[in-house]
């Protein structure tokens, strides 16, 4: 199975989305691919959300934000999309299913201020593996 997250700048909520995938993906042992990307890509993820994600264990400070080209999702199951459309990357005949999630815009200028999308988007993460047959953590 494989799994593309995708925001604008590529620099906070997809960024967010990807490293709480990853964490469940290993967790629950399931065989998923992970992309992320943005349709007009930042210069750098914001401090806040590495600082946000280190509170949950979770070092993404070498990421850097990168475009999401319809090569990134041609062979995709899910699209999940934050602020922007899978049709501005669809591939032609991409028959993969896209997923928009109603975010707020990632914080402000504080890691308290990202602190409340972050917890959001980590129980996104874990309600789609649930939904999309990841087995559950072990105990």
């Amino acid at each position: 199975m494989k799994l593309a997250f995708v925001c604008v700048g590529n620099a906070g909520r997809s960024q967010m989305a990807t490293a709480f995938a990853e964490r469940e993906r290993d967790e629950r042992g399931t065989d998923v691919e992970i992309v992320t990307g943005g349709v007009n890509p930042a210069n750098s993820v914001h401090d806040e959300v590495v600082g946000v994600l280190k509170e949950e264990g979770i070092d993404i400070s070498d990421r850097t934000p990168r475009e999401i080209t319809p090569a990134d999702i041609e062979d995709a199951d899910y699209v999940v999309t934050m602020g922007c459309s899978v049709d501005q990357f669809r591939p032609e005949g991409w028959e993969g299913e896209a997923r928009q999630w109603n975010l707020e815009a990632s914080g402000g200028e504080t890691v308290a201020s990202y602190r409340p999308v972050r917890d959001e988007i980590r129980e996104q993460v874990k309600r789609f593996f649930d939904e999309i047959g990841g087995t559950t953590p072990a105990e």
